[in-house]
């Protein structure tokens, strides 16, 4: 099993450790990236994936080596710190340019059994509006199982978070490692991704681009990404 983590800064404070932590409990294999050392393009709003291809991206030469591994990944974790209640400005720079793959244009057929995984953290409050942000766009993605930790570690580095804390996220990290370890392989999307995968089969796309992708796939007729 193939884990990769997008990591929304580029230290290694909390988040990192946490999301660290999680993945080497989960075991096998694991790719990082760290935003915006490995990416930190801005989308330009040029619309050029959505209505041409994902390789006319002005940046698709910095991007492909991220989405490849996402594509191989069979976990994907995306971990950002708290930024005033929202994900890192790199880690939105880095969602707003797979907007290609969102449902509504050209889902990635993989990812419909992957599990998906939101870590963020913060000395107070904010998590569930970070992972949330995070979350969108794994559902958009089609990502069959999605999780979200979010931990209000009460300190500004790793090195101060309380002992008490730290069994805390060793406990829910170990929890939640066996949960992925053991759905591995048996992933299928809920009814919530198969209702948005209904309507957006009834749209087929939005550009000539995306009607012919859900054409060759066989999604405006009998067949199914999770099948």
């Amino acid at each position: 099993m193939k884990t990769v983590i997008i990591h929304g800064q580029s230290h290694k404070g909390s988040t990192y450790h946490i999301a660290r932590i999680l993945a080497e409990k989960i075991g096998f294999d694991i790719v990082e990236f760290f935003l915006p050392r490995d990416f930190g393009e801005f989308c330009l709003g040029c619309t050029r994936c959505f209505m041409e291809s994902e390789d006319k991206c002005p940046h698709h030469e910095k991007l492909s080596p991220i989405v490849d591994a996402l594509d191989q990944a069979d976990v994907i974790i995306l971990a950002s710190p708290v930024y005033i209640y929202h994900v890192t400005g790199p880690m939105k720079a880095f969602l707003d340019h797979l907007g290609f793959r969102w449902m509504v244009h050209r889902p990635a057929e993989s990812m419909f059994s992957k599990q998906g995984v939101c870590i963020s953290t913060a000395a107070g409050g904010g998590t569930k509006s970070t992972n949330k942000d995070m979350a969108d766009s794994l559902f958009q993605w089609g990502v069959g199982k999605i999780y979200k930790y979010g931990c209000n570690v009460r300190a500004t580095k790793w090195d101060t978070v309380s002992e008490k804390k730290r069994r805390d996220i060793e406990r829910k990290t170990t929890a939640l490692a066996k949960t992925i370890r053991d759905s591995a392989g048996h992933i299928t999307p809920g009814p919530k991704t198969k209702g948005l995968f209904s309507i957006m089969r009834a749209v087929g796309g939005l550009s000539s681009t995306d009607k012919l992708y859900w054409k060759k796939k066989g999604w405006t007729g009998k067949e199914r990404p999770w099948n």
